[in-house]
């Protein structure tokens, strides 16, 4: 099972999300509060069977708030990003070098965020 963990950073508070064998799946931004941080976490959690907006075909189908966005990076990655209802940022992945690796990565944060614990670390 994931999990979230919450840590501090120089200049905030992020959390990144889990997977059982312990790797990454995806991101916060850097939060000013423990509070604000959590409230992400459970957007997270309400927002992740979000549908998939794939920005990598021509012409794509441009998705209502909130949706994963999935594009390439300036170093061609595929990277996906979670928005919120209100069209902000919710969570970011990893760069992946194909684009079934990034879909895994969403499909793993639908399977773990909504039960995933918070775990506080220093």
């Amino acid at each position: 099972m994931g999990k979230f963990i919450v840590k501090k950073t120089n200049t905030g508070i992020k959390f990144d999300l889990k997977a059982g064998n312990g790797e990454v799946i995806a991101t916060s931004e850097v939060y000013t509060s423990e509070s604000a941080c959590l409230n992400g976490i459970e957007s997270v959690r309400k927002n992740c069977m979000s549908n998939i907006e794939d920005q990598t075909v021509e012409g794509y189908e441009t998705l209502t708030h909130p949706k994963y966005e999935v594009y390439v990076d300036k170093a061609g990655e595929f990277r996906f990003r979670l928005k919120a209802r209100n069209g902000e940022i919710i969570a970011v992945g990893e760069g992946y070098k194909a684009k079934a690796g990034c879909l895994n990565g969403i499909d793993s944060i639908r399977r773990n965020a909504p039960d995933a614990p918070i775990e506080k670390v220093d």
